[in-house]
């Protein structure tokens, strides 16, 4: 047998370029792997470490560099599995770059809205790490201290009920309450209902059914106080008898089923139904046809949010869409402002709702085609 070789194989990088990459030489059949310095990474492209460290980490002094340079830097970086270090830069400027997000679930709502954050912090250079309480008021409670321990620059919770305020930044999308330190992202429900019932009344319905939302939704109480004082406007009665609240929060159609079973069995006639959501909505339009029931024509269904399954639900849902991955944009951007120092914050950042119409109440449409993307502009105002 022949003796093992314990001799330290060694990885080095060739002086001399192929195609514009580095070779590396080893001695082994398996390179061993080394982290590339940004000295290397500027040696490579020409540039002086400077340089290439403004374009790496994104700072504002970057702008100034020409757009053809910070592509080349990236695509260098790429190719050469360039990765900055994180820790040495975090200590340098005493900043994590972290982000801390709060949920309920992993409900379409939830994934819209994330998607927007998660597309603006990348941009801008910055991680995030999510937590799903599931409504478990201790976990609301614990998870923000979890993320401070974890160091993180701010926190941003979506329908997540904050009770007081925190040492650093926070962001609500669907905060309704007045918490020093916190600004809150909101639709504006009045104008949700205006725009819904609105549609209904002008199609002849005046028997409708309301379903309210679960107690643990932020939205709730704020959504049903604008539909009760809108119906008021339009002297649409709201019978006890047709108004349900959903016992329990889950991001599938199963919400909404067993409501409608309740309204059912009532024996109580409705020609309209407004769900508190577009899955509660599904679930509402699923126990109707299983009744005997034809939407829309027994039975016109409106929903609330336009995710995305609202649009192939069959018949097609009609809904208030709420601009959710705006919505999740302009938190982050409300929350790294407010982290730059960008003049004043406001204390509510209000977003304006769209009806969107489709075949659950009124047969006369006809399919349509998929959903154009959310990139429709939609007014924002802000109120200190």
């Amino acid at each position: 047998m022949q003796p093992r070789d314990t001799k330290p194989r060694k990885s080095l990088m060739a002086k001399s370029k192929d195609g514009g990459k580095i070779k590396w030489k080893t001695g082994g059949k398996r390179p061993t792997v080394r982290s590339l310095s940004l000295k290397e990474l500027a040696e490579h492209l020409s540039l002086s470490p400077a340089t290439v460290s403004l374009v790496i980490n994104r700072t504002k002094a970057a702008a100034a560099i020409p757009e053809e340079t910070q592509k080349r830097i990236f695509q260098a970086a790429k190719e050469l599995n360039y990765r900055p270090n994180f820790y040495a830069r975090s200590l340098r400027m005493q900043r994590s770059f972290t982000i801390g997000i709060l949920h309920p679930d992993l409900s379409d709502y939830v994934a819209l809205l994330t998607s927007g954050i998660e597309d603006y912090l990348m941009r801008e250079g910055y991680f995030y790490f999510a937590a799903g309480h599931r409504n478990n008021p201790e976990l609301i409670e614990e998870y923000p201290l979890i993320m401070l321990d974890r160091a993180v620059e701010g926190i941003i919770a979506i329908d997540t009920p904050i009770a007081h305020s925190l040492p650093l930044p926070v962001v609500i999308v669907a905060g309704h309450r007045n918490i020093e330190g916190a600004t809150n992202v909101i639709l504006d429900h009045r104008r949700a209902a205006e725009l819904a019932l609105g549609h209904l009344a002008r199609m002849g319905h005046r028997e409708i059914a309301f379903m309210k939302g679960p107690k643990v939704s932020s939205d709730t109480e704020v959504r049903w106080q604008s539909i009760c004082e809108v119906a008021r406007k339009l002297d649409l009665e709201m019978k006890p008898s047709l108004c349900v609240e959903m016992e329990f929060s889950t991001p599938f159609p199963d919400m909404g089923y067993p409501v409608v079973q309740r309204l059912l069995a009532s024996g109580e006639r409705f020609t309209a139904l407004f769900a508190f959501n577009d899955v509660s909505a599904i679930g509402a339009i699923r126990a109707l046809r299983d009744a005997g029931l034809e939407v829309p024509g027994s039975v016109a269904v409106v929903g609330f949010d336009d995710i995305p399954s609202a649009a192939y639900n069959t018949p097609s849902l009609t809904t208030i869409r709420q601009p959710l991955r705006r919505m999740g944009e302009i938190a982050a951007r409300t929350l790294l402002d407010r982290l730059r120092s960008k003049g004043t914050v406001p204390n509510e950042v209000a977003v304006e709702p769209e009806l969107v119409i489709r075949e659950s109440t009124t047969s006369r449409l006809r399919p349509s085609a998929p959903p154009r993307p959310e990139s429709v502009p939609a007014s924002a105002s802000s109120n200190d």
